[in-house]
């Protein structure tokens, strides 16, 4: 994370416009005590009304003065912490983009979003209204104890005593506190992701009837949470009536001395009154040390959440130079040693596994697979459930990098590419259809959202046996689907996300099951279309035979391993895993052809 100081610097003028209002507010404070002063020892006192009404104008003018820096006070550290809180937001969440899939797989979304949303609001108050009250705290305090020491030193010397002891509560409640923010902090996030995951998977619970177990669930990070902020109440309560009483000792203790002296000869009454204005508004930065502390503890432990973050580094990356044979491939300037971000078009020519093996916290996924496909032909993959299918999809996209072997492309590493060029030039239609809470019509741009026309939607949409129920919605593609599709079935969701790849039209087309909730007409129809596919690479992973056939060449993983490889009628005649997949899908069928012949 960037050091606090980079954003003081960044808006210093703002900072240094509020600390001036702040100056002067707390300025003007100052001097009415002293006009009170005045009204009593001169006015009521001496006897010198002439001037009152000039004491009452001055009393007028400072409540308008006060009144107006401390607008511009407020606004102005309101304005900049809203400023920083978004400036940290936004790298945050630059930078939990940047993080590879590997960190999203170990972590849950509800502890994402609490860092995003909770923990910077806690900044941008440490930034703004706590940061402001905070220095307000100190400016007050320096300058009313000033004031009291010209008008008493004697009685000053107990604030002086009240105030650091009143600073050691605080001091002590803040270190009990921090720790129990941080717990608030964890249960605050565990039970957003619990929320979060209940509430996507809602269609699940409910068909499974299981509301009461969620509910449960809930409830019980639920009363975890209550008890942390009961413990850090029991905390607040404990220290806080102490200052409070201290507070109101001490004006009990100066009215009781000043009068002494008033009685004695050694102080005026309107200086009394004076004293006992101050001492008044010497109470409320000795209240709020306890709520400051208890505030700033929580934004400091927010920060060190977001240092967490902040600490990962993404496993996947950019190469830090390009070679000359990269750049020749992608028609680059020799001098251009890094990637503008670009997807850069190239001429694809194969795309080569060599020998990859690739494990997961210990456990085997792939193991030496090897295969190359030439531009413009068809690869089917098929497996058992878990036998290493959509880790090969992975790897393609670099989501991982192998542990041993290459992914070449065009006989380049993937390794030495820019992570532009590799995913940008790959359309995916993933196992998992995640579509986004917006347009069918923004769903279906968001591979090339500035280059995409409205006939090439059409066409991506026919392509996917989606047109005819889209145009039959009431707004066609301006339709805005729910969250994950929420709305649509599983087979509509498959084909729009289909249309996605399609209208992409990147060099290497990547189905991942994508026809699983397709009716056998419908796929038909699907697989058809694709075969009338020329100009694209295809990588097709299926658990139906009829996907695959008309493969070039079809691989079976076993245990993350390939066992078998070769055409559609190859596979029939090693009477393996391939040959057995295609008798349990169409062995009624023959049985019934060979008995009507």
């Amino acid at each position: 994370m960037k050091k606090i100081s980079i954003y003081l610097k960044r808006y210093w003028y703002l900072y240094l416009l509020a600390l001036f209002c702040l100056f002067i507010y707390e300025l003007l404070d100052m001097v009415s005590p002293k006009v009170t002063q005045r009204i009593i020892d001169d006015v009521i006192m001496g006897g010198q009304t002439d001037i009152l009404f000039w004491l009452i104008i001055m009393l007028v003018v400072v409540g308008v003065g006060r009144v107006s820096a401390g607008y511009v006070r407020e606004f102005t550290f309101d304005k900049t912490s809203f400023k920083v809180a978004s400036d940290i937001r936004k790298h945050l969440f630059g930078h939990v983009q940047s993080l590879s899939v590997e960190y999203f797989d170990r972590m849950n979304t509800g502890e994402i979003m609490s860092r995003v949303k909770d923990d910077v609001d806690n900044l941008q108050g440490a930034f703004g209204f706590i940061g402001m009250m905070f220095l307000q705290v100190i400016i007050h305090t320096v300058m009313i104890l000033w004031c009291m020491w010209q008008i008493s030193p004697f009685l000053t010397i107990f604030p002086l005593i009240a105030l650091p002891l009143c600073a050691t509560i605080a001091i002590v409640m803040e270190r009990k506190l921090d720790k129990v923010y941080e717990e608030i902090s964890d249960e605050d996030a565990d039970m957003n992701t619990v929320a979060e995951e209940n509430l996507t998977g809602v269609r699940v619970v409910k068909a499974f009837a299981r509301e009461k177990f969620e509910i449960g669930k809930f409830l019980k990070h639920n009363k975890r949470y209550y008890d942390l902020n009961m413990k850090q109440s029991k905390v607040w309560i404990r220290y806080y009536p102490l200052m409070q009483m201290m507070t109101k000792l001490l004006i009990v203790v100066a009215l009781l001395l000043g009068g002494l002296k008033v009685i004695n000869g050694e102080m005026t009454l309107g200086s009394l009154g004076a004293f006992l204005e101050y001492c008044a508004n010497a109470v409320w930065p000795m209240e709020m040390l306890g709520w400051l502390s208890n505030e700033l503890a929580s934004a400091f432990a927010s920060k060190k959440k977001l240092n967490k973050i902040y600490a990962e580094t993404a496993k996947i990356k950019d190469p830090e130079e390009l070679s000359a044979k990269v750049k020749e491939m992608l028609g680059k300037d020799q001098d251009n040693q890094k990637t503008d971000g670009k997807a850069e078009k190239f001429e694809f020519e194969n795309l080569e596994f060599k020998n990859v093996s690739f494990s997961m916290e210990k456990k085997k996924i792939l193991e030496n697979v090897s295969f190359k496909l030439q531009r413009g032909r068809t690869l089917g993959i098929m497996g058992a459930t878990g036998s290493g299918k959509t880790t090969i999809i992975n790897m393609l996209l670099r989501f991982y990098d192998p542990d041993e072997g290459q992914i070449l492309l065009n006989g380049i590493d993937i390794k030495e590419l820019p992570l532009s060029v590799v995913r940008k030039n790959a359309s995916v239609v993933m196992q998992d259809v995640f579509l986004f809470s917006d347009t069918i019509d923004e769903n279906i741009r968001l591979g090339k959202k500035e280059n995409i026309t409205s006939d090439e939607i059409n066409e991506a949409l026919t392509k996917a046996c989606a047109k005819n129920f889209v145009d039959k919605l009431d707004e066609g593609t301006e339709t805005v689907i729910g969250e994950r599709g929420v709305g649509l079935s599983g087979g509509q969701k498959q084909r729009i996300s289909m249309a996605r790849a399609f209208a992409k039209h990147a060099p290497v087309l990547i189905l991942d099951d994508s026809t699983s909730a397709l009716d056998m007409e419908t796929e038909h129809a699907v697989q058809e279309n694709l075969s009338e596919i020329k100009d694209q690479t295809k990588v097709i992973i299926a658990h139906r035979i009829s996907a695959v056939r008309h493969a070039d060449e079809i691989i079976v993983l076993e245990n993350g391993s390939i066992s078998e490889r070769g055409k559609h009628e190859d596979l029939l005649e090693k009477k393996g895993y391939y040959y057995k997949t295609y008798m349990a899908q169409y062995g009624d069928v023959l049985k019934q052809l060979e008995s009507a012949n």
